[in-house]
């Protein structure tokens, strides 16, 4: 089993930027971040910095979220009317560190209280972005108590935006942690066939496996693709690693 760490929630008492290292040094050759940067269209400085901290550090970039406002509550800038164009000016930086990283998926955050049409188009747009590096855009099911305002919530509602989108290269995040708020059928969302990314925390309480009652090690029993850390835990405590299959190094991202 392949994990990698996403260092916009776990690490996050160091400086962005020392992160990458920090995953390193705690036995992860690969990370994921939501969008790092401040703006929808940093600075190239900006950009060569952030390039070069996970370059320096040794690690890969499975996944990256275009531009989103996690940080400010919200939940993606695909489908609101209001900031559609921050989110088109986003495609090339976001699609182009992903090249330069070999980066193959790319999280399109859906947005609170979404229009369905245009989120439809922006998705096809970063679709055809994201082709011309072979990388995939993500789609993901939130949960619904601490996305009241997130229209997708389920597997179905995910898949069948993706469906709608009508492009080859569009898959289903599938973030158990989320789904098993919803009580949804997680051995089923992992074995979907547009399934194309997975995260974990357990549950209740979003913190590191085995501090809540989902048997993690159970459901991915047999998934190869990266398993995104995508959880809550101040101390960093990864001795449940060592139970669990380590790592490999020599796959490539499934998708």
């Amino acid at each position: 089993m392949r994990f990698d760490v996403n260092c916009s929630i776990l690490f996050t008492q160091l400086p962005l930027l020392e992160r990458p290292a920090a995953a390193k040094a705690a036995g992860f050759d690969a990370v994921e971040f939501w969008w790092p940067f401040d703006s929808a269209v940093p600075g190239d400085k900006e950009v060569d910095a952030f390039i070069d901290a996970i370059r320096d550090a040794g690690v890969r970039l499975v996944g990256l979220n275009f531009v989103d406002d996690i940080p400010e509550g919200g939940r993606g800038l695909v489908g609101r009317p209001g900031d559609s164009a921050r989110f088109r000016d986003n495609l090339d930086v976001a699609v182009g560190i992903a090249g330069r990283l070999g980066c193959q998926a790319l999280n399109a955050l859906y947005g609170n209280n979404a229009e369905p049409g245009l989120a439809l188009e922006n998705l096809a747009l970063a679709a055809r972005k994201a082709a011309t590096i072979d990388a995939v855009v993500l789609v993901e099911a939130l949960n619904a108590y601490e996305s009241p305002s997130y229209p997708l919530v389920s597997v179905k509602a995910a898949t069948d935006v993706i469906e709608a989108v009508g492009e080859p290269n569009v898959r289903f995040l599938c973030d158990l942690y989320h789904l098993a708020r919803m009580g949804e059928d997680l051995p089923a969302a992992l074995v979907h066939p547009l399934t194309g990314h997975v995260q974990i925390a357990d549950n209740p309480g979003r913190g590191r496996p085995g501090t809540g009652s989902l048997p993690l090690a159970e459901l991915l029993d047999g998934y190869d693709g990266w398993v995104g850390l995508e959880y809550k835990d101040p101390d960093l405590d990864f001795g449940w690693v060592s139970r669990w299959s380590a790592p490999t190094h020599e796959q490539e991202f499934v998708t």
